[in-house]
């Protein structure tokens, strides 16, 4: 167990480098990054001095080994539009995006779980065709459309739930299920191809000959090994949250890093956009990393191999 986790450790840590050094070189490519953060019409002695105080006026891989080491330390830069280090401004807005990707991954297991593997144990019975036909609709529907639709009925209407802005419950509501949508049909059908794809073998076949009760076979052999195929896409869906956050924190003015990065883009802001990136980039590898190791504790001959 310990010589999987370190491989996968360094696998991450791999990664993580490889996504870094991606980012440093098309920001690059795209030309002298100094002219993307002056305002229009700057004077030539202000974008000289921007490029020295910045260090782009060095060789290229001096920049780069200079990239590397305040990486290895923490360092992501100062944000030039809030005048602070840059991850001091994205620890600030990091909780609320994670109290809303928490939340609108919590929904839509328990909604996406609840509605697929029943659908595939009754196949071709009115709850398989209902589910699937929500789910169908709950990919196709943009977060954005879904989210304004429910400020319309719930915050405005109805005046059930505040329309906008970070509180209590009550704010985290409606932000959570437009955020929720896409992965809650994801999960609902490929909880119920997993589980239908199980459901035919000869273990399950077994257990019921050697007449093990329903609830038994289901979640102690069935569920268990449908569980592996649900696990990946989980870890896909967190990045798929991150990426999502950006408009559904934008529709619901939600003080995440989705608006956060929103108004850097805005502000010219290229060291905090960089930074964004690379937390980003993180929180979707530590995951994927989780989910490994989910694996070997779901099938341990994952281990072996």
């Amino acid at each position: 167990m310990a010589r999987f986790l370190l491989l996968r450790v360094a696998q991450a840590i791999l990664v993580v480098w490889g996504v870094a050094t991606l980012v440093f070189v098309v920001l690059h490519l795209s030309g002298d990054p100094t002219l993307l953060m002056v305002p229009q019409g700057s004077p030539l002695s202000a974008i000289v001095r921007l490029r020295h105080e910045l260090g782009f006026d060095r060789p290229l891989p001096v920049q780069y080994g200079a990239f590397v080491w305040r990486l290895v330390h923490g360092d992501l830069g100062d944000s030039l539009w809030q005048g602070r280090p840059a991850m001091t401004v994205i620890a600030e807005r990091l909780p609320a995006t994670a109290t809303l990707a928490g939340a609108a991954l919590a929904i839509s297991l328990v909604v996406g779980l609840g509605v697929g593997v029943p659908a595939a144990l009754w196949r071709g019975g009115w709850l398989d065709r209902t589910a699937m036909t929500v789910a169908l609709l709950g990919q196709a529907m943009p977060a954005f459309w879904l989210g304004l639709l429910l400020i319309m009925l719930f915050g405005v209407r109805l005046h059930w739930l505040p329309p906008s802005g970070i509180g209590g419950w009550r704010h985290l509501l409606l932000p959570a299920v437009t955020l929720g949508s896409l992965p809650t049909a994801t999960f609902a059908r490929m909880s119920r191809a997993a589980v239908l794809e199980e459901i035919g073998k000869d273990y399950v076949r077994t257990a019921r000959a050697k007449g093990a009760p329903p609830s038994r076979v289901i979640g102690a052999h069935l569920l268990r090994n449908a569980a592996i195929p649900i696990i990946t896409v989980v870890a896909l869906e967190i990045a798929n949250l991150l990426g999502g956050a950006v408009i559904t924190e934008s529709v619901f003015a939600w003080p995440g890093l989705g608006r956060l990065v929103l108004d850097a883009i805005a502000a010219r802001d290229y060291a905090l956009v960089q930074a964004a990136v690379l937390v980003g980039s993180a929180v979707f590898v530590s995951a994927s990393l989780v989910a490994d190791l989910l694996y070997s504790l779901a099938d341990p001959r994952i281990q072996l191999g």
